[in-house]
């Protein structure tokens, strides 16, 4: 079968979804004939990405995050006031959206957390299976632990979430642990994270430094002040700040990379302990390789808030208000990281069959099914 994947390009993580999820597909004899990424001025699509996808990728403008003056937490009202000024923009997308799938006639489009692309899913209402994925689905599942600060950020990432899958034939939830439970929502699907084959076949040891991760530039201030009262420790860093050349010295004990998919999955497989916000995507890679994380969430971000105290749940690490080296460092005491990290790695080897099961329940009828 021939699919086609809408990307939101605003977080990489979506991106690495799009990448495990294609190799499964294509392992299974389909095909993936265009990528539609989501795009905006605030970020480049990493060259790792465009260059890894043997089908054509077209970038539209689609909605973003606008950040306060420091670059670090997200302004909530502005947002949305930028956003609904770009609108025609947005609707040109839609319409262009439409074209390319008109072209492909996909047997099946797969959104990873793209709001224009569950738009385009109720405007257009396609022939294709429309199939969303992302950890954040796992608000369906009643395990799921909402953060408690935030009402209105809480409505409005329910909300954005609901467009991003509607009427979806089948919305796939990546999560850090497995429940017993099963939903009442019966088009839900609970995944693992997608982690690439490139994390799973890294040779890991445990080095003599930490590992930092800010998608935010405006977050390296704090990397700084903690480098400062922790002169004895040293912080690998990479963010995304084209303007500071590659390598940059902060301090004696503190570097920032500007982002290299290759060193940095060396870097995680060698450090005794990663820093990083609450994107769910590096957290579910450091967890895979046993590396305790301290997570930041991004200020203004309901999403990241909830994405921590999914990962302390998981055991993936602790959840913090700063970067404080002390904090990871009591937690990887306490920590008994083995038996968690053992079942995790065995929940990965399912997604596979996952991955068959799901696609038998939409296209195929359940009586004939095809492995």
């Amino acid at each position: 079968m021939k699919f086609l994947f809408i990307v939101q390009g605003e977080g990489r993580g979506h991106m690495t979804q799009a990448q495990v999820l294609r190799d499964v597909l294509e392992k299974q004899g389909h095909s993936i004939v265009a990528v539609i990424l989501g795009s905006s001025n605030r970020r480049k699509a990493p060259s790792y990405f465009l260059e890894d996808f043997q089908c054509p990728i077209y970038r539209y403008p689609s909605p973003n995050f606008i950040t306060d003056k420091a670059n670090k937490s997200i302004k909530l009202g502005a947002t949305i006031i930028e956003n609904l000024k770009k609108s025609p923009r947005f609707i040109r997308s839609l319409k262009q959206m439409d074209e390319q799938i008109r072209f492909y006639q996909p047997d099946g489009i797969v959104n990873f957390y793209d709001i224009l692309g569950g738009i385009y899913n109720f405007i257009y209402k396609p022939k294709a299976k429309f199939i969303a994925i992302g950890h954040q689905y796992l608000i369906y599942h009643p395990d799921f632990t909402f953060a408690k600060r935030g009402n209105v950020n809480r409505f409005l990432f329910k909300l954005n979430t609901k467009i991003t899958c509607h009427h979806a034939d089948i919305k796939i939830a990546l999560s850090l642990w497995q429940s017993s439970k099963n939903s009442p929502d019966t088009k839900l699907k609970v995944w693992p994270p997608l982690v690439k084959k490139v994390i799973k076949n890294a040779q890991v040891n445990k080095g003599d430094f930490y590992l930092a991760y800010v998608v935010n530039p405006g977050y390296a201030q704090e990397l700084i002040q903690s480098a400062k009262e922790n002169p004895q420790s040293k912080i690998e860093a990479f963010w995304d700040n084209t303007g500071v050349r590659d390598g940059f010295k902060a301090l004696p004990n503190l570097t920032f990379h500007q982002i290299d998919e290759k060193l940095f999955i060396e870097k995680m497989a060698a450090c005794k302990g990663f820093l990083t916000t609450a994107g769910f995507e590096s957290i579910g890679e450091a967890m895979f390789l046993g590396k305790p994380s301290l997570m930041v969430p991004v200020k203004g971000q309901y999403e990241q808030q909830c994405n921590a105290l999914d990962a302390e749940k998981a055991g993936a690490g602790k959840a913090n208000k700063t970067f404080d080296l002390g904090v990871l460092d009591k937690y990887m005491e306490r920590a008994q990281q083995n038996q968690k990290g053992e079942n995790f790695k065995a929940w990965q080897s399912s997604l596979e069959a996952l991955a068959l099961d799901m696609l038998n329940e939409i296209f195929y009828n359940k009586k004939e099914k095809v492995y």
